[in-house]
């Protein structure tokens, strides 16, 4: 038995299904632990195969090469002092598992389920494990160490049977995604199961963009008498190492760092540029190309992507057809030149007159609408294919999530692209973050400072331009009141009589509703995304294309 233990937690940025680069991450961090003198190191929440694997795991060749990794990491133990706890795929004569290995000089000493399996929102694990039993704790070093596994402590009787069982501290590793108020949502359930099981609890979370899941790290701990003694960073990899003092009282934190959490302005920003960073480099892109029409979601994408992957690896485009302001080709160029990005300007105005010429004998002399509209929208769609496929940079779309819930976006037009960065982000919050930007250099960001968007852009009426004077104000209310019904209607689930309630027109909420449903099959077909709210379109809120359900509450 022991009265000290030094800790390391890996806060890593695991790649799914990559299983040799996730065990390379793993050797790693298991010297930097040898290196520290270390008793445990923990890693997160189904590490080697990354979180989430998805359908990967009814392919039995993954699971048997993801359970070989895991027994390679393990016999790396050998000769070293250090335990380690692998949360891993794990498949038993019971099924397959959630599991989390205990591992100590090259031998398994201890296997551990995952007992709650999550099967909301994002989660489907129902789909693919087995839940396992309530376990006893495991014994390391002389010390009773309960396991909970991310799940487990939302749900108080596996905590609660850990520490009746002697457990004297816990280890919970995790995979939990960002979304708003994330951090504080974890740090008061995490205080509610050490108070109620009076035993200390490190929670270790990944990092990294994952498709539209976004972890931001931020591992934890906390003791007893609510003292967080452990702090993390946010939204970058971390090794973290703390000593741990046995007295009369149980364990205790002797050195633990605490890191300052991001604030929730900045939050959203961090998110996005790393689920856009990883999203590029995970799939082997190193550059990005976007149309900058002069208007707001452009712009902030543009300097999303600068701060995401350097501005020498951004290309910006204008593309402007004979409704194209002068303000908007101004404002385009200087928030180019702001960023330092690279920018062309490549005029529609050619290839879209020989497209109308070539269908006005099928249009015959039905009066303009739409569908010129769109033309324009999808002869930019077509450039930037062009210019990606030709130079091999992935596009970019910045379509918001106001114009994505009510369908003002043109599919197979300003939609194209392999990433939309501003997915799950209503338009008002980009024009807050425009602004918070050019205030701030936020984290690991690699853009410059000051003024990035230029402030005639956030001061300006949108626009999509696609017909004279044309603003969005003239199909849409105007954005603060569209966000607050869309927010009813997506993130709150209201009925139209609770949203009436809020003081908005009843005809304009069934206009919205409407739309909001009519558009789901764009939706379906648009770019991924971080995930930003609980409700992002996507993976957090899955609704049918084809939909006979009618609201009559009002």
């Amino acid at each position: 038995m022991t009265d000290r233990l030094r800790i390391a937690l890996a806060q890593l940025n695991p790649k799914v299904g990559d299983l040799p680069g996730n065990l390379a991450l793993a050797r790693a961090a298991l010297a930097d632990a040898v290196a520290a003198k270390a008793d445990i190191l923990m890693f997160s929440e189904l590490f080697l195969t990354g979180y989430f694997p998805d359908d990967l795991l009814f392919k039995p060749q993954f699971i048997k090469d993801a359970m070989q990794a895991a027994r390679d990491l393990v016999a790396d133990t050998a000769g070293t002092e250090v335990v380690l706890v692998l949360p891993t795929v794990w498949w038993d004569k019971t099924g397959l598992h959630n599991a989390a290995i205990v591992a100590e000089n090259g031998e398994i000493i201890a296997t551990r389920l995952k007992r709650e399996l999550p099967n909301t929102d994002v989660f489907y694990e129902k789909r693919y494990f087995t839940a396992g039993p309530l376990a006893m704790p495991v014994l390391i070093k002389g010390v009773s160490v309960g396991i909970p596994i991310c799940e487990d402590i939302w749900h108080a009787s596996v905590c609660e049977h850990l520490a009746m069982r002697g457990a004297e501290i816990m280890l919970c590793p995790n995979g939990s995604p960002y979304w708003t108020n994330k951090q504080h949502i974890r740090k008061e359930l995490v205080r509610a199961r050490v108070a109620e099981d009076d035993v200390p609890m490190l929670y270790l979370n990944q990092v990294g963009g994952q498709d539209e899941l976004v972890f931001d790290g931020a591992s934890f701990a906390i003791e007893p008498g609510d003292k967080l003694v452990l702090q993390g960073k946010s939204f970058a990899t971390d090794f973290i190492v703390s000593d741990w003092v046995r007295g009369d009282d149980g364990w205790t934190c002797a050195n633990g760092e605490v890191t300052e959490l991001t604030t929730t302005d900045e939050a959203p920003w961090l998110a996005c540029v790393l689920g856009l960073r990883d999203y590029v480099h995970k799939n082997g892109f190193s550059q990005v190309v976007l149309g900058l029409s002069g208007g707001i979601d452009s712009a902030v994408v543009a300097a999303m992507a600068v701060d995401a992957l350097g501005p020498e690896n951004v290309h910006c485009i204008m593309l402007p057809y004979r409704y194209t302001s002068e303000a908007s080709l101004a404002d385009a160029r200087a928030c180019a030149d702001n960023l330092g990005v690279r920018y062309d300007i490549v005029a529609i105005g050619d290839p879209v007159d020989d497209a109308l010429a070539q269908l006005a004998p099928i249009f015959g002399d039905r009066p303009a609408d739409l569908a010129e509209e769109n033309i324009q929208s999808r002869m930019r769609g077509v450039v930037l294919m062009a210019v990606s496929n030709k130079l091999g940079s992935m596009l970019l779309t910045t379509g918001n999530k106001s114009e994505m819930g009510v369908g003002y976006a043109t599919i197979y037009g300003d939609m194209n692209g392999g990433y939309n960065p501003l997915k799950d982000m209503f338009k008002m919050e980009v024009y807050r973050l425009a602004g918070w930007r050019n205030a701030h250099v936020p984290g690991d960001c690699l853009g410059p400072s000051g003024e990035v968007i230029p402030q005639a852009i956030i001061d300006k009426a949108p626009s999509a331009e696609l017909r004279p004077d044309q603003t969005d104000q003239d199909s849409l209310p105007p954005y603060p009141v569209l966000d607050a019904i869309l927010k009813g209607i997506v993130e709150d689930e209201l009925s139209l009589a609770e949203i009436v309630a809020l003081g908005y027109e009843p005809a304009l909420i069934q206009r919205i509703e409407r739309l909001v449903n009519i558009a789901e099959y764009k939706r379906r077909q648009s770019a991924p995304g971080p995930k930003l709210t609980a409700k992002a379109f996507g993976m957090g809120r899955k609704y049918p294309i084809t939909n006979g359900y009618k609201d009559r509450s009002i």
